[in-house]
């Protein structure tokens, strides 16, 4: 039966591909609401023809379609203002044109639209491979689903994928160009290796990651955020799209191509790694591929470029760590593949494109892109060299995985340099269940994020127990005997409190979905594991209107979805009640409204009790960040960005009912008669702080007696609380998240505190005390984390020294903010 079966697939493999010919289209089905141009779009967008930009939800091409793909990319106008003409690089608006003329030159090279750019421009993922049939493609697809099970392949057969991210921060701008220089090579040399390289190999490279920051010539998109930070939470629409390319292409190596790092930086990381990883099966290839793609920077013969520097071998713990599943390499691992950042080494960004002759940027842009193409090379010889070993080890990782066995320890010295500070691993449990019962929304939202991480969560059809515990049907477990049972774990445990292990830390060290994001997930750590359940591709409806005929329907403010509901209703003009503990109740005469926005937003109504004031809809002026910003609007309020130079510029207060405050905007730079309209408006507006600006604010304007207190400003993570019963303590989860954090001390009368730390700050993250001896857990444990209170002018005010809004990440605690508007915003 062996012979035979592999005589089929010798056959199927053997046949000859056709060309494959025909225009695909691009697709929006990527962007969502919110995520769209807006007022900045720039107006070169605007000349593009409407007939181009596809409806919302066309599906992107089938997967099983053969190689080449033959899309016929929209042209874009020129641009003179794009930031890479002063280097000499592809400007964005060449792109198309260059990879539209490969096509039709190579029958190696496919493109395909893998998304679009907060802004609208298209993502071009760029394969080069032999061509394929349909049913080789089915073949190769078939491969990839059998090792994802942890089942052996024939690597003779399987076509070894990798994947080459570039640009994903918008002024690191030479991976478009070197990926380009390796794109042209492989479509059109004529050396016999290279043919054959691509018949036993699929490389596929996302050309630009952030082509709104390209050709900005800024580090974040044009949303602000730093996509190199949002793979965890996938906020942006380019970063679904990543997600996307590392889910179908499965790759067993990437690179994600970055700047700049004097003498150029090549990963492994320092510890900690992250917990979560089968680690023994990335070292082993992550720095033997790292020390191939030195030897290759040093080849290039740049005095610049002698002296690469591997984390892992060069650097301290702590100072480039692999610890957060927030960045593209350290998330592509989950998905199987050995992973690197790359950082090139000419700084060509920033004050140095401001200050330097154009004929030395130009030099410094050409050195990083020969870097960028020398690391693409060696790690695509190094993956076809080695393509047997590296299949059986993604293989081998899922297999463990859906076997549900434990991580392997490793030795000292498994690899040069390998020892105990680089020793982290995890208890994986047998399984986590998570159910609706605080809220219906963050519960379904979250099964939907991890199904759309590739997951694999399911649905009770009729009660069950579990761990001594009954659910009932319809609850969600997560069977920790998957193959990508270390993605599900990094999002659902706690974490741990690392402060202790490292002095410093690159980034975030804490993070969880589970106790962040508002739904109730219970964890089941082994035994008897006896449940039956169907897989879902999506989370089941959650709204519903509990409340009986003809009362008023009450809806507890635990979610975003929640607070979008109201804003929806106050929206459509139907005046609303709000309790004292922040419950808001709907008329009986508007259930059918509320009917419907349960439908929309899968929110809960129950009957109201009697009482409360009216609530109309709130309208902000925010100084915030971009990611406060977004939070807001996503929660449906009408915002309104302020900050130091508008204000000085004239601003009418007269629709504003809360100010939010937490950066950009400083009380004592104000002219007189910008101070003169704040001080107008807080006679009788509502102010919500946050942070250090948020606190100075406070002060500053003489709103509440609160004397903010500055944490170690590195610290970060998932914090544990204490509630109390003010309008934002009130229902709020028993734990937040700090990035720099603050307390408040000195409170004055009839100041509340909404939220203490805990005697036990840190549940994960990386907290210490600064060199002084101040700032650290032992100051911060018992400290009023978020206070509220009236001031001495009539302003309802909430300070907090939390991060409610942190990367649109917290989803947990949107509702603690929602909450705080609408009690502010109150007479």
């Amino acid at each position: 039966m062996r012979r035979t079966l592999l005589a089929v697939l010798l056959a199927v493999t053997a046949a000859v591909a056709a060309p494959v010919n025909g225009t695909a289209q691009p697709s929006n089905s990527d962007r969502e609401p919110g995520n769209g141009p807006e007022r900045n779009e720039i107006a070169a967008l605007d000349t593009i023809s409407a007939q181009a930009i596809q409806a919302e939800g066309e599906n992107k091409a089938d997967r099983h379609q053969g190689y080449p793909r033959k899309t016929t990319l929209r042209t874009y106008p020129e641009n003179p203002a794009d930031k890479t003409i002063k280097l000499n690089l592809a400007p964005y608006h060449s792109l198309a044109p260059k990879l539209n003329a490969l096509q039709q030159k190579s029958n190696r090279v496919s493109v395909e639209v893998a998304g679009q750019s907060g802004l609208g421009r298209d993502l071009y993922l760029v394969t080069l491979t032999a061509p394929e049939s349909p049913a080789q493609t089915r073949l190769q697809e078939q491969f990839r689903a059998s090792i994802e099970e942890g089942r052996k392949v024939p690597a003779s057969l399987y076509k070894a994928p990798v994947w080459i991210n570039n640009n994903i921060h918008g002024d690191e701008w030479e991976g478009t160009d070197g990926a380009l220089r390796v794109i042209e090579h492989l479509a059109t040399s004529n050396d016999r290796d290279v043919q054959n390289l691509l018949r036993r190999s699929r490389i596929y490279f996302n050309l630009t990651a952030n082509p709104d920051g390209r050709v900005a010539g800024t580090r974040q998109n044009n949303a602000g955020f730093d996509l190199n930070r949002d793979f965890a939470t996938s906020s942006q629409p380019e970063n679904r799209a990543m997600r996307e390319i590392v889910e179908h292409t499965q790759p067993l190596m990437m690179l994600d191509e970055h700047g700049y790092s004097e003498n150029t930086l090549i990963e492994p990381t320092t510890p900690p790694h992250g917990q979560n990883y089968d680690f023994d099966l990335y070292i082993k290839h992550g720095y033997a591929n790292g020390l191939a793609m030195e030897k290759g920077v040093q080849g290039l013969g740049h005095p610049e470029t002698a002296h690469p520097e591997i984390p892992f071998r060069d650097y301290d713990p702590g100072v480039w760590d692999g610890w957060a599943p927030i960045y593209t390499a350290q998330y592509s691992m989950y998905h199987g593949a050995i992973s690197y950042t790359i950082e090139i080494p000419q700084q060509v960004n920033r004050q140095a494109y401001e200050t330097l002759p154009v004929a030395e940027l130009q030099r410094r842009a050409l050195i990083n892109t020969d870097v960028v193409e020398s690391t693409i090379k060696t790690t695509i010889d190094y993956v076809d060299d080695h393509r047997s070993d590296l299949i059986s080890n993604q293989v081998e990782m899922f297999r463990r995985g859906k076997a549900g066995e434990p991580q392997r320890e490793i030795p000292d010295g498994f690899v040069p340099g390998f020892g105990p500070e680089d020793r982290y691993r995890t208890e994986f449990p047998r399984a986590y269940v998570i159910t609706g019962e605080r809220s219906g929304p963050a519960a379904a939202r979250l099964v939907d994020h991890l199904v759309a991480h590739d997951v694999r969560v399911s649905r009770a059809e009729k009660a069950f127990t579990l761990g001594g515990k009954r659910y009932p049907a319809g609850s969600y477990v997560v069977d920790m005997h998957q193959p990508k049972r270390a993605l599900a774990n990094v999002m659902l445990e706690q974490g741990s409190d690392i402060s202790a292990k490292v002095p410093v830390m690159y980034d975030i060290s804490g993070w969880s979905h589970r106790l962040l994001w508002g739904a109730s997930v219970d964890i089941f750590k082994n035994g008897a594991f006896d449940f039956r359940g169907r897989e879902v591709v999506a989370a089941a409806p959650t709204g519903n209107v509990d409340a009986a005929p003809g009362a008023d329907l009450a809806l507890t403010l635990n979610d975003a979805k929640d607070a979008q509901a109201v804003n929806d209703l106050l929206g459509h003009g139907i005046t609303l009640r709000r309790q004292d503990d922040g419950t808001i109740v709907v008329p009986a005469a508007e259930r059918l409204a509320a009917a419907e926005v349960a439908d929309r937003y899968g929110v809960r109504f129950t009957t109201a009790k009697a009482g409360g004031t009216a609530l109309q809809r709130k309208t902000i002026a925010a100084a915030v960040g971009p990611d406060e910003l977004q939070v807001l609007r996503e929660s449906g309020f009408d915002v309104r960005t302020i900050s130091t130079a508008v204000l000085n510029a004239g601003f009418d207060w007269s629709r504003i009912d809360v100010l939010f405050v937490s950066s950009g905007l400083n009380y004592p730079q104000l002219n007189a008669t910008a101070k003169a309209g704040l001080d107008a408006f807080l006679q009788r507006g509502g102010v919500v702080t946050r942070g250090a600006t948020g606190g100075r604010f406070n002060v500053d304007a003489k709103l509440l007696q609160a004397t903010p207190v500055a944490g170690w400003e590195d610290a970060n993570g998932v914090v544990n609380v204490v509630n109390g019963t003010g309008p934002v303590g009130t229902g709020a989860l028993p734990q937040s998240f700090v990035y720099s954090p603050q307390w408040f001390t000195n409170l004055g009368a009839g100041v509340t505190v909404d939220q203490r730390y805990g005697s036990t700050v840190i549940a994960a993250g990386h907290w210490r005390p600064r060199d002084n001896g101040t700032g650290g857990q032992p100051d911060a444990a018992g400290q009023a984390a978020v206070v509220s209170g009236t001031s001495a002018g009539g302003a309802k005010v909430v300070l907090f020294g939390t991060e409610p809004m942190f990367r649109n990440h917290t989803k947990g605690l949107y509702a603690q903010v929602a909450r705080a508007i609408y009690w502010t915003g109150s007479r």
